[in-house]
């Protein structure tokens, strides 16, 4: 029974492909119709791809502008906080600069105050040696008991005597 349910499938198609133009004619009118049904349907609904396309690239356009607007409203508002900082900059380096040579001049008036420390703890070395030099070279005089007072010397002499007595034991 199978060689029976094949042969009429087979005329079909054998009729089919016998007629070329029919088959043609065929698809012509499915395409037809389809395409005036898109048709009908585009114009009972009011859209149309073009205006679709064109409303879609002008809100495209629209974004486009907006965006690079905002692009360079960011860009000018870091070149204005890059300029910011910079100039921060620059005034911490002047600060620096000025700083440095507050350091290095006290350096110097440190390095000069130490010299002269050095110079004096010299001097009173010095000064120390020859007055226990001194001390060592004179005998040890017994204090001389005074026979005149002080006040009743005339004014001014016996001070004068006491302090040139101190300055000389010196």
């Amino acid at each position: 029974m199978k060689v029976l349910s094949d042969q009429p499938k087979t005329n079909v198609l054998r009729r089919i492909g016998s007629q070329p133009v029919a088959l043609a004619a065929g698809a012509l009118v499915l395409v037809v119709l389809g395409a005036s049904s898109v048709g009908l349907w585009r114009a009972y609904t009011g859209n149309s791809p073009e205006q679709e396309r064109t409303t879609s690239l002008r809100l495209m356009q629209a974004r486009a502008t907006q965006a690079s607007e905002q692009l360079v409203e960011k860009t000018r508002s870091l070149e204005a906080s890059q300029q910011e900082s910079i100039d921060q900059l620059q005034a911490v380096q002047d600060q620096l600069q000025v700083l440095k040579r507050l350091v290095t001049a006290q350096q110097a008036d440190a390095k000069r105050l130490a010299e002269q420390v050095g110079g004096l703890t010299g001097a009173i070395d010095t000064l120390r040696q020859s007055f226990a030099s001194a001390q060592s070279s004179e005998p040890a005089d017994p204090p001389v008991a005074r026979k005149k007072s002080i006040r009743s010397e005339p004014r001014g002499k016996g001070r004068r005597a006491g302090v040139q007595r101190k300055r000389a034991r010196s």
